[in-house]
Order: structure tokens, then C-alpha cells, then sequence
């Protein structure tokens, strides 16, 4: 298992020190896989209703209410696809020893901000300032 120091990260000006014990990155790499395993339960059981569920449905108004269910449960599922990819990122950052620090300033991630968001890259500090370069680029 890979130990967690900030000589791991490159931007980290801080002196060599352990930030995380073995139990707390054990708590988060099985956080972020049950996570993926229930969306991909999920998904595999929302492909599984529409495979049995095409039915030819006569009333136009039921069809359309239909038809927008379904929409939304894809982009619920893409949406959910594209989680995927973070957490797997997230399960390598744990691998070569990186998860926890902020990719930004290499500075720790909370363990409340990890806890709330185990996919984060970003500490609480660096996250508000990419929204509000986000904000601003948005006004322009």
C-alpha cells in the first residue's frame, strides 16, 4: 500500500509528513467502490426495464409521459457514466498515493469535504476559486 506523504505530490512545498492512516484510506477506496457498484446495479437494472418495457402504448399523452421518462433516466445514466470515470480516477489517485491532496495547491483535502465528496480533487479554498473564475468568465 502506498503511504501518504506530501513528498507523493508536486506541488507541495511542505515538509515530508504522513496526512493519512492506513484505516482512512482503506475507508475511502471502499467508499468509492460500493458507490460504483450500486450505480452499476442501478444501471444494469434500469437496461434490463427497458429491454422488457417497449410497449406500444395508444394514448399519444401516455406515450409522450413515456418517452420523457425514459429521456430523463438516460441522462440520468450518463450522468451517472461519467461519475464512473471520477471514481475510478479517484480509486488510482489512492493507488500511486495522491488522493486527499488538492490537485491545485497540493495542500490535504478536508476529511469532512472527502467524506461529503470522496470523488474531490479540489480543497474547499481552491474549489470556491475555480467557481468564481467560472462566474466571471460566465459574465464576460
Amino acid at each position: 500500500m502506498v503511504l501518504y506523504h506530501r513528498t507523493n505530490l508536486k506541488h507541495s512545498s511542505l515538509p515530508d509528513e504522513e496526512i493519512m492512516s492506513s484505516e482512512q484510506i482503506e475507508y475511502f477506496r471502499s467508499k468509492l467502490i460500493s458507490w460504483k457498484e450500486s450505480i452499476l446495479k442501478e444501471s444494469k437494472e434500469t437496461i434490463e426495464d427497458m429491454q422488457t418495457d417497449t410497449r406500444n402504448i395508444p394514448d399519444i399523452t401516455d406515450r409522450a409521459s413515456e418517452e420523457t421518462d425514459r429521456a430523463l433516466e438516460l441522462r440520468t445514466r450518463d450522468r451517472q457514466r461519467k461519475l464512473i470515470s471520477k471514481i475510478d480516477s479517484a480509486l488510482r489517485r489512492i493507488e500511486d498515493g495522491t488522493y486527499g491532496f488538492c490537485e491545485e495547491t497540493g495542500d490535504p483535502i478536508s476529511f469532512k469535504r472527502l467524506d461529503a465528496r470522496p470523488i474531490a480533487t479540489l480543497s474547499l479554498e481552491a474549489q470556491e476559486r475555480h467557481e468564481r473564475r467560472e462566474r466571471v468568465h460566465r459574465d464576460e
